[in-house]
């Protein structure tokens, strides 16, 4: 994206920040039952993160998977930029994401004493969201961490 690109009308950028601020509710209330990813993703849906890359269902397994690592989290969106034509299907969007992350006690105790229960990282989400009958979805996603704190969660093998 750049800064000669047309901005979206008020009404889609209203609606691609409420996908997103309900895409991070629904990562921190681990509301992952039925079909809880099709108000926000397509069912193609390409995601990159610094773990890897993931199509479809196995990038939803592995975001269910990646949140089950930790005891809690809280993701904050900012700075939300939704590049888009007025009435056009598709549009480019970035915004700030600052993630924490809770560990497990058994992290903690596996850690040994003094552990950071913490690990929080500041990075920056990009996407492309398709305007479907049922309202913007992501279709691609690639999320860059910008920094970190605290050590990550042990990953499987």
């Amino acid at each position: 994206m750049n800064a000669t690109s047309t901005t979206a009308t008020a009404q889609d950028h209203f609606e691609i920040s409420t996908l997103i601020s309900g895409i991070f509710r629904t990562l921190d209330e681990r509301r992952f039952e039925e079909g809880w990813a099709d108000a926000y993703y397509t069912d193609d849906l390409h995601v990159t993160t610094p773990l890897g890359v993931a199509e479809g269902a196995e990038a939803l397994r592995q975001v269910e998977e990646a949140i089950g690592r930790y005891a809690a989290t809280l993701h904050l969106a900012s700075d939300i930029l939704v590049h888009a034509e007025p009435g056009a299907r598709t549009a480019e969007v970035s915004w700030n994401a600052h993630m924490t992350h809770v560990h497990h006690d058994a992290t903690l105790r596996a850690r040994g004493e003094g552990a950071n229960p913490l690990f929080t990282v500041g990075g920056v989400y990009e996407g492309r969201f398709l305007r479907t009958d049922g309202g913007w979805r992501i279709s691609r996603m690639t999320v860059r961490a910008v920094w970190t704190t605290g050590e990550p969660p042990v990953l499987p093998a």
